[in-house]
């Protein structure tokens, strides 16, 4: 959708104190952020979470001067817009409790970013940590799988380089407004992400990076996720709020385990205690997501037959060389000669969708 069409979306972004639950009301009572604008005092008092210095946040915000300022700035940094009305908003991120009504984009979302992983932990990773990281993000992104992460030091950039090395997508939500590059030294990632993906914020351009946007942000990165995999984590990590979003979202949760008596394994050897997933390969997290995308395309279904499946061409191809017997992936990139990043992608699709079931030893059949 076009910046002009979503300016009254983007303004009321803007307003001083609105959250996006405040937000979502307005829209549900008003229909259009425009006519929010437009509404007397006495009717915004009405709607539920609208208190006193709300109403005279919109009342008396200068709606002309700081939306032209605001559009400026996101036209001179090549920024688009989706609303929780648009088409592009992520469906995963919409099914959250409090999906923020407008994303700031540099880069674009696809519709293959519905099957992604976050990927969080600490900033003052260790360096097995970061290279754990990275070939867990390899491993997934040469799958098809988008990598979720917040661009921070540590494990987050360790994930997002793993999505390159795996030659696949990557998602970076921000703390800040997408024009900030924070933390300064990731200019090059930042630029990288959005060739390869998204970088994604929802708060205002400028806006600077907050110690308290970042808890808020966290729900954004599991929201976009089938599930959270957290490696290096202290036991007051940011990381662990986004765990708990994860749980509160009906994600699922992942840790790999670390060292007793390590500070950075406090989190993650928590979280496994608790019931968490313990993850030592990429097999691990497939295993779960597998199950539960493929649970999710049931119910949609509503018992509809798959004897005929809309597949690509490239999924077509692969289906027809497998049958009831197990077939080895290298047979696979023999027959096909596409080379293996290509052919586990089409597998994991075929998966995702219940047409194949993935064998002990990287085998394949038909279901």
């Amino acid at each position: 959708m076009a910046l002009q069409d979503n300016r009254y979306w983007i303004a009321l972004n803007l307003v001083p104190g609105i959250g996006s639950i405040a937000y979502r009301n307005l829209i549900t009572a008003f229909k259009d952020p425009r006519r929010v604008f437009e509404a007397p005092q006495r009717e915004l008092r009405k709607v539920e979470g609208v208190g006193p210095k709300l109403v005279e946040a919109l009342t008396g915000f200068s709606l002309e001067s700081r939306l032209k300022d605001e559009l400026k700035r996101m036209d001179d940094f090549g920024v688009s817009v989706v609303t929780y009305q648009d088409g592009a908003y992520p469906k995963n991120l919409l099914a959250i409790y409090d999906p923020p009504p407008v994303l700031y984009v540099r880069g674009e979302f696809m519709a293959r970013d519905d099957v992604a992983i976050a990927i969080v932990g600490s900033r003052m990773a260790t360096r097995h940590g970061k290279a754990l990281t990275e070939r867990l993000g390899r491993d997934l992104a040469a799958r098809g799988i988008t990598i979720v992460s917040g661009m921070a030091r540590g494990i987050d950039s360790a994930a997002h380089r793993g999505a390159f090395l795996g030659r696949g997508r990557t998602i970076a939500v921000l703390g800040c407004g997408v024009d900030v590059i924070y933390p300064p030294e990731s200019r090059a990632l930042m630029k990288e992400i959005m060739d390869r993906g998204a970088v994604i914020s929802e708060f205002p351009m400028g806006t600077r990076p907050h110690s308290f946007n970042f808890p808020r942000r966290n729900r954004i990165i599991s929201g976009l996720a089938l599930g959270v995999v957290v490696v290096e984590a202290t036991g007051r990590s940011g990381s662990l709020i986004t765990a708990n979003y994860a749980l509160e979202q009906g994600r699922e949760v992942f840790a790999v385990p670390g060292h007793v008596g390590y500070p950075s394994s406090r989190g993650t050897n928590r979280l496994i205690k608790e019931g968490a997933k313990l993850v030592e390969r990429v097999e691990d997290i497939l295993e779960e997501i597998v199950l539960e995308w493929r649970g999710k395309n049931e119910s949609n279904k509503g018992g509809e037959s798959q004897s005929s499946p809309n597949l690509s061409k490239d999924e077509r191809i692969v289906y027809r060389l497998l049958g009831e017997e197990p077939v080895h992936i290298d047979r696979l990139i023999t027959q096909t000669q596409w080379d293996a990043g290509r052919v586990s992608r089409v597998l994991l699709s075929l998966e995702l969708a219940g047409l194949i079931s993935q064998l002990a030893g990287k085998q394949f059949v038909r279901t």
